[in-house]
């Protein structure tokens, strides 16, 4: 089946200005024509965009998909079988925002990502962390004050490979059952946090060999790590051992700046994630830790700063949201907090796209609106140029297409 998109304003992804009055040609699932100059093959069904803004499908490189919002009593009452059924309401809610690709960052199993990669439910493709490695402590133990473990879906079997690992050998194996579980990245905790119980963000976490270790794992399966590093020392301990990715970054200096600059490594804000977890507390007091929502507020004038110096500087910016930790489908909110750390809407936009793809490994087949990738694009009734919050308004994202499968039309 043929598909012509025709009279668009075209964002192409790679940065480049915008071409007027574009094509856009689809054999099924890619694109096999784009341009200004491009006819429209005979007997194909023709999608006027009239003057709208068409541009890729974004992608979000930090998400947690069979997460959301929720007090302790309520992930306590959650078996896992619901969380997963909350997880599909969220992968829907995620694609309806145009997001048609994420990399979820730990929680959800390789049978959920099969689940939306053969079309029983609705969502963005998916490449996924599985778990999050953290040491005894660390961010990702969930262990309270009282001893009581909120294991939420870690450990709870080999779908979801316990997570908390002290020392070379258990991080070695962990690692390995991370891979064997179907994990496409290594994520690891190499400082505190703040929704954790008993750390601070700028807590070191995980020695520089277990780093290492981690590392030289996951690149002899041929896959890289990302890590949660939010202390400079702890980011500083990641990029020097090779992670490939820096999720949120609050507490970047100019040597680990350089350093990343100099390798290439990625960085990925999250920047709404701390207003989130705000609005969360407000909304329902009580619903997060006290000690989270006094790190939030803690944390939340570096973290801009930090990003706003690192944009400044050329880093290699990938959007991230962290959903999860507010309620899916909010994803391009992230966005707005980029322009105004120094972005352009267009450099907005490539972080989403072009780099994003890079940063989750997909640049062969998504990420630019180019013949051969797949044919994952919006049409926006608005022009995100002018204001990058047009894209936060779902009314305003008229056509979905994920893999030449039409999500939504509204046109």
């Amino acid at each position: 089946m043929t598909t012509a998109i025709t009279n668009a304003t075209l964002i192409d992804g790679s940065g480049a200005d915008p071409a007027h009055n574009a094509t856009i040609v689809i054999d099924d699932e890619r694109i096999t024509q784009v341009g200004a100059n491009v006819a429209v093959p005979t007997g194909a069904d023709v999608i006027d965009a009239g003057g709208r803004t068409v541009m890729p499908g974004m992608i979000d490189c930090h998400v947690h998909m069979l997460y959301h919002p929720a007090s302790l009593q309520e992930r306590l009452l959650t078996p896992p079988t619901l969380q997963t059924f909350y997880g599909a309401r969220n992968a829907k809610a995620t694609l309806d925002a145009g997001i048609t690709s994420v990399r979820d960052a730990g929680g959800t199993p390789q049978g959920f990502k099969m689940a939306i990669d053969r079309g029983l439910i609705p969502g963005p493709r998916m490449k996924i962390a599985v778990t999050a490695l953290s040491q005894t402590g660390g961010h990702g133990d969930s262990t309270m004050a009282s001893g009581v473990r909120v294991r939420a879906l870690s450990g709870l079997g080999p779908e979801w490979p316990e997570n908390v690992v002290d020392g070379p050998d258990e991080v070695r194996k962990a690692v390995r059952s991370i891979l064997r579980a179907g994990g496409d990245f290594i994520k690891l905790m190499s400082t505190g946090g703040v929704l954790s119980p008993s750390d601070e963000p700028g807590h070191t976490q995980f020695t520089p060999e277990e780093i290492a270790i981690m590392v030289a794992e996951a690149a002899a399966a041929g896959k890289t790590c990302m890590a949660h590093a939010q202390g400079t020392e702890g980011i500083k301990n990641a990029v020097n051992a090779g992670v490939e990715s820096i999720e949120h970054g609050i507490w970047l200096d100019d040597e680990v700046m350089a350093e990343m600059k100099r390798r290439g490594t990625f960085l990925v804000p999250t920047l709404v994630a701390p207003i989130w977890v705000l609005r969360n507390a407000e909304k329902a007091p009580g619903s997060v830790l006290p000690q989270s929502v006094r790190k939030t507020k803690e944390v939340m004038a570096d973290h801009t700063a930090s990003i706003t110096r690192a944009i400044a500087e050329g880093l290699r910016v990938a959007m991230g949201t962290d959903s999860g930790v507010g309620p899916h489908g909010y994803n391009a909110e992230e966005l707005e907090h980029y322009v105004a750390c120094g972005m352009t809407p267009m450099q907005a936009i490539v972080s989403a796209t072009k780099v994003a793809s890079e940063c989750v490994h997909i640049q062969k087949d998504a990420g630019t609106l180019e013949a051969g990738k797949y044919a994952d694009l919006l049409i926006i009734d608005g022009d995100p140029l002018a204001d990058i919050k047009v894209l936060q308004d779902k009314d305003r994202i008229a056509l979905i297409v994920q893999g030449g499968r039409v999500h939504k039309n509204a046109m």
